[in-house]
C-alpha cells in the first residue's frame, strides 16, 4: 500500500500517478486518509465487482457465502400453491 501526504503529492503528480499504475496510493490530509488516487483499469475492475442486492440474489447459494458484507440473505422457501377453479 502507498501512502502519500497531500504536500508529496502536490509536489510530484507524475510520480503519484505513476505509482498508481501498480496499486491505489491513499493520499493523507494532516495524518488522515483522505484520497486514493486509481489508475482507470483499476476503477473499471472496481466497477464490475458492484453488484445490486437484486443481482445478488440471483445468485447461487455457494456464490452468497462469497459477499463479505454485514447482512445475510436467509434462503427463500418456494411451495407450490393450491389453485381453486
Amino acid at each position: 500500500m502507498t501512502i502519500l501526504t497531500s504536500r508529496d503529492f502536490n509536489h510530484n503528480v507524475s510520480k503519484a500517478k505513476s505509482m498508481s499504475r501498480h496499486e491505489p496510493v491513499f493520499i493523507t490530509d494532516r495524518g488522515t486518509p483522505s484520497h486514493v488516487l486509481l489508475s482507470y483499469q483499476q476503477y473499471e475492475l472496481l466497477l464490475k465487482k458492484t453488484q445490486s442486492n437484486a443481482e445478488r440474489l440471483g445468485m447461487c447459494i455457494e456464490d452468497l457465502t462469497q459477499i463479505d458484507d454485514d447482512f445475510e440473505f436467509e434462503r427463500a422457501v418456494l411451495t407450490d400453491r393450491q389453485v381453486e377453479l
